[in-house]
């Protein structure tokens, strides 16, 4: 049988970085991609492309944080995992950051032009078919002193909160899966989601796409 194939393309809380840690990773009974190809089972295959600091457009001018562009990325990656039947997409916290300068609007806007109408229009390679898309909330981000997140993701709280319902707009719009943001947690450095919050994300994608391919 022909597994059902599905690319997790998202930023460091798809890769699974542990809140407040210095680029600690969860195991693969914790991250959210891995539990939800436990969850799954033989019927699927799931592929993690994850990245830390991964932003839509915006190119990272710190030393050593090249190639964080995603859309620079994102039709090689497609091309690479060919043929795809599902992308879960979950971006946009990094375009939060201060330095970006980017309201929430802008990132909704990015999210359709570069990521959204790509996706789906990326016809496969190998057979006649096109991915469907599954958009997901990124968490709401939390300022929190204790955690110096403040300088970073100064004023991202109020816009991180907007995502949710420019993104269901969107989705929507061009007729894809969404999942929103509601129960989904971050730790001390209020960006990245808790271990609990990895598993009640897997759950929740679980019962989407057992309903999508039933």
């Amino acid at each position: 049988m022909e597994q059902i194939r599905i690319l997790c393309y998202g930023d460091s809380n798809t890769w699974g970085y542990i809140s407040g840690s210095d680029h600690q990773r969860y195991g693969n009974n914790e991250r959210w991609t891995k539990i939800l190809a436990s969850l799954l089972g033989q019927k699927f295959e799931i592929i993690e492309e994850g990245l830390n600091s991964r932003t839509l457009i915006s190119n990272d001018t710190r030393p050593g944080k090249e190639g964080k562009n995603g859309y620079e990325y994102l039709i090689p990656c497609l091309d690479t995992h060919d043929p795809i039947d599902l992308v879960i997409l979950m971006l946009g916290t990094n375009e939060l950051k201060y330095t970006f300068n980017k309201s929430a609007k802008d990132i909704g806007e990015m999210l359709e032009k570069y990521f959204v109408k790509t996706i789906l229009n990326r016809k496969s390679q190998l057979r006649n078919s096109y991915p469907k898309l599954l958009i997901v909330a990124p968490p709401i981000v939390i300022e929190n002193k204790e955690s110096n997140v403040d300088d970073k993701y100064r004023g991202a709280s109020p816009k991180s909160k907007e995502l949710n319902d420019i993104y269901k707009k969107i989705a929507e719009e061009y007729d894809c899966y969404f999942l929103s943001n509601q129960g989904l947690n971050t730790g001390i450095d209020g960006v990245h989601l808790t271990k609990e919050s990895h598993k009640i994300l897997a759950e929740k994608l679980c019962s989407m796409i057992n309903d999508i391919y039933d």
